[in-house]
């Protein structure tokens, strides 16, 4: 499995999970820069992503959404706060209603990725989540955010081991 650690740290209301790839950061970049790449991975194996809008600078925004077995469709958007490619990305995360619009009901969360390099072609991913109070935090863990980014970045290695974009 890809995902080799997962820190959740309620005092600091963050969700760390550490990743390791087989690919140089470089090539790992690719798979958030690249917008077929991201649908690819980000939604769990059973609940693929379809990336609608894609503009990864700063003060862009990212809208997708995730089909699930039985055809429901769950709408998010990311509102992009840095990029340092290939090797730090920041962005707010949340729930959308079926226009791409933020859902004013669901809580919003800062995600932070940095990629290092590992050796000469591997790189380490982090990708922190910080939760605005601690029921939020418990809220998106109790709906199953650990095993469904865990699940999500599982698909990763099999995307890297294809052609780069």
């Amino acid at each position: 499995m890809t995902v080799i650690d997962v820190q959740k740290n309620p005092e600091a209301l963050t969700l760390t999970l550490t990743a390791r790839f087989d690919a140089p950061p470089a090539r790992v970049w690719q798979v958030w820069q690249d917008p077929r790449q991201l649908e690819r991975w980000w939604g769990p194996p059973t609940y693929p992503a379809t990336v609608v809008d894609h503009d990864l600078t700063p003060g862009g925004a990212v809208t997708y959404f995730m089909t699930g077995p039985e055809g429901d469709k769950h709408y998010g958007w990311w509102r992009i706060l840095s990029v340092d490619a290939p090797h730090r990305l920041e962005f707010e995360d949340g729930f959308a209603d079926d226009s791409g619009r933020p859902s004013p009901d669901m809580p919003v969360t800062t995600a932070r990725v940095q990629l290092t390099a590992d050796g000469e072609t591997g790189t380490v991913m982090t990708i922190e989540s910080t939760f605005p109070t601690p029921e939020t935090m418990e809220q998106l863990v109790s709906m199953g955010m650990i095993d469904g980014m865990s699940a999500a970045l599982s698909q990763i290695d099999a995307l890297l081991a294809g052609p780069a974009a």
